[in-house]
């Protein structure tokens, strides 16, 4: 079978841009969620997000495609340029026909639909947009892309609400193991910080509240967690044919060696409580890998901060490692950056390669008293060195969508 590799990686983050500014605050420990801007949130019941800061899409595309192009599609080309650059991809030499891209969204560009729908109420059906309907397509930062580099292979937008960017990767990796690919462009992006999107979360009661302390809103597995803080960015990974690879000379961040998807078949926004159905993805990524329980050095959880979330991913960690699942170190990244919606599980793998490479594991902030029910060894409020070979990365979605990546340190 084909062993496909990680060579590259772009994240667009409320913490930093790019991978070197990225990680640094993640070691940190430091917080990306303050007061809303994008919009006005006068009338709003919530007024924190994880926002990006010093974000210039003019340094990544023109004038013009700025304005014909949704937040969404800027946040997924400035990491994917960043991801192919890191990889040190030679365009001209690459066989475009074996060359793809699987980059999904949870919601694509609400903000078009958003801006689209005072259009038409405040001045009429013809003054909407003529590029309103590809602005706002979820499938377009894949195409772009496509469009950006000439890839010519695989090219899809998995969506599948909050593990829209591990299915993603997960699909794109299965492609090179078919052989349908040599390398794809992978990941997810989400730009959802707007008036209607947050109105919506609000109302179905998932966010937190805590306007008066942004920093820590967001606590993951804390007694004291009381919804996610919505985050925008995005996350891109090169992955790659390990001969192909290897002939190029490319850097070898680790090898994806299995993936789990499944679904809770049990509710559309709730998850199973039980966690089986989570249990199983994590399941079928682990034995995919050929890891036995205590060969899991790390959990990437999907940790969202949100009371039912965190319940159910500690019963199901506890279900797939026994024992083992109340000492493995689990971490989680939405602590810092926000929930990302459709992007999470991409920059969160991210920061698991990150944590692999440099022998480092962040810190789940905003630790404060740890919830009983959600007795994990949760890595709290300071990073600490520990050698990483071996880790799990967990997202959940809307639906009961259930994606697990496994990945390990490259060894050839």
């Amino acid at each position: 079978m084909k062993r496909v590799v990680i060579t590259g990686a772009g994240a667009v983050t409320p913490i930093g841009i790019g991978k070197e500014e990225y990680w640094k605050a993640l070691e940190e420990g430091k917080s990306g969620v303050g007061l809303i801007t994008l919009f006005d949130t006068s009338n709003h019941i919530v007024k924190i997000g994880a926002e990006i800061k010093n974000f210039n899409p003019e340094d990544w595309l023109d004038k013009k495609e700025v304005r014909r192009t949704d937040r969404i599609l800027h946040l997924s080309t400035a990491a994917t340029d960043l991801a192919v650059k890191d990889a040190g991809l030679e365009l001209e030499s690459l066989d475009k026909n074996k060359f793809g891209v699987y980059i999904g969204s949870g919601v694509g560009g609400i903000g078009t639909i958003n801006d689209s729908f005072t259009t038409l109420f405040e001045k009429g059906p013809n003054r909407v947009s003529p590029f309103m309907v590809p602005m706002m397509i979820a499938n377009m930062p894949a195409a772009y892309a496509a469009i950006r580099y000439g890839a010519k292979g695989p090219n899809m937008a998995v969506v599948t609400a909050c593990a829209s960017s591990i299915n993603n990767i997960g699909e794109a990796y299965y492609c090179i193991v078919r052989g349908d690919a040599d390398i794809m462009i992978a990941g997810g992006a989400e730009a959802a910080i707007t008036s209607v999107a947050t109105a919506g979360f609000t109302s179905l009661k998932a966010l937190s509240t805590r306007n008066d302390d942004p920093e820590s809103a967001s606590r993951p597995f804390d007694l004291g967690r009381d919804g996610f803080v919505m985050g925008e960015g995005a996350g891109i990974l090169i992955l790659e044919d390990l001969e192909h690879a290897k002939k190029r000379g490319a850097h070898i961040y680790a090898e994806i060696t299995g993936y789990g998807n499944t679904c809770d078949a049990f509710h559309i926004t709730a998850p199973d409580p039980n966690g089986e159905g989570a249990y199983r993805s994590m399941l079928i990524a682990m034995e995919k890998a050929g890891w036995v329980p205590e060969e899991v050095d790390l959990i990437n959880a999907h940790g969202t901060s949100t009371p039912l979330n965190d319940k159910m991913e500690t019963a199901a960690i506890k279900m797939l490692l026994g024992e083992y699942g109340r000492k493995v170190m689990v971490q989680s990244t939405k602590s810092m950056i926000g929930h990302l919606l459709g992007a999470a599980g991409a920059v969160e793998t991210i920061a698991a390669l990150l944590a692999i490479e440099k022998g480092i594991v962040h810190p789940t902030i905003n630790q404060f008293v740890q919830d009983p029910e959600c007795d994990l060894n949760t890595v709290p409020n300071k990073a600490i060195r520990a050698e990483v070979n071996k880790v799990l990365i967990n997202n959940f979605g809307f639906g009961g969508h259930n994606g697990v990546l496994a990945i390990e340190r490259f060894k050839d």
